[in-house]
């Protein structure tokens, strides 16, 4: 997650340091940045000079220090182990200005966690990415009361000069938005599984053929407004009563994890794979870049038509 939301940064015109404990994560993540900017520029989207700054816009340390010094915006991606993130925090308040923004990109803890022993607990804030974040355009924003709102500001303009689409919060609640969306759509796809309705595969194609293939250009809510309110109604009122609502993990997936068939990371999970699931990261990826490639065409067009509107 780190390299790719440095990617874009760099992208944008920024020097960016990456710091990781260890060099061979560096130098993955250096290797990972370059893959996918040459890809951008194989697919025509990003120039070869422009690849060339942004790769010089980076930089790699293992000095947690060197990386923070002078720094007006730190962006934390490091493991979901809450100790781990306030020791963190601890180390960079002790180094930086007052006025630098510290975001987390955790989807796990409230900024009331971890800012429990925070100095400056006005100038954290979340900005949840979507993995791969250079390519996934949603940036959730999660403030709390006692943040100072210029840092809301500064972080969402900040957000949108990188080429973010982002949302901010009314209010932190678990999971924020996508998430709770995605595990609610998740327990559905799981039972009916468990139900014997239908097979994995046969979700991932009726999904991709139905929803998926709206949901990029036409969301739930406007694809409600667009269908009819009172036939969403009538649907929701025949259908609810018999959706799940259960609150536990299903029994497939424990023994799944049990088993250790975690998907590309064991070669095997809902489908198996013979390369660690390179392939199929490579042709997510892929799949992405097109699709994000239309929609910044489609943009493109709508600027150039508002322009000559004027």
């Amino acid at each position: 997650m780190g390299h790719g939301a440095a990617q874009l940064f760099a992208q944008a015109g920024y020097n960016v340091r990456i710091q990781a404990r260890r060099q061979t994560s560096l130098d993955q993540a250096r290797e990972m940045i370059t893959n996918s900017l040459k890809i951008m520029v194989e697919k025509e989207m990003l120039a070869q000079d422009k690849m060339d700054q942004t790769l010089s816009n980076l930089s790699y340390t293992t000095d947690l220090h060197e990386a923070i010094q002078d720094s007006d915006f730190i962006l934390e991606s490091i493991p979901e182990v809450l100790e781990t993130k306030l020791a963190t925090y601890e180390i960079i308040e002790s180094v930086v200005s007052e006025k630098t923004i510290i975001a987390s990109n955790t989807s796990t803890f409230p900024l009331k966690e971890l800012t429990q022993n925070a100095k400056n607990p006005e100038r954290f804030i979340i900005t949840h990415y979507f993995n791969p974040p250079q390519l996934v355009p949603i940036v959730e924003i999660a403030k709390f009361e006692k943040i100072d709102e210029n840092v809301v500001k500064v972080t969402y303009d900040l957000m949108k000069e990188i080429g973010k689409s982002p949302v901010v919060l009314k209010k932190e609640i678990t999971g924020f938005i996508v998430n709770r969306v995605q595990v609610a759509f998740l327990r559905e796809c799981f039972n009916l599984i468990e139900q014997g309705v239908c097979t994995a595969e046969d979700i991932d194609i009726a999904v991709k053929g139905s929803m998926g293939f709206k949901w990029a250009f036409c969301g739930p809510m406007e694809s409600q407004d667009l269908a009819g309110l009172q036939t969403t109604q009538a649907m929701v009122h025949n259908i609810e009563q018999d959706l799940s609502n259960t609150r536990e993990v299903p029994s497939f997936l424990k023994e799944m994890v049990e088993n250790e068939d975690l998907g590309i990371r064991s070669n095997k999970g809902f489908y198996e794979y013979d390369d660690n699931g390179t392939k199929a990261i490579y042709t997510r990826d892929d799949n992405f870049l097109d699709l994000l490639k239309l929609i910044q065409q489609k943009e493109e067009k709508k600027e150039n038509t508002i322009d000559s509107a004027k």
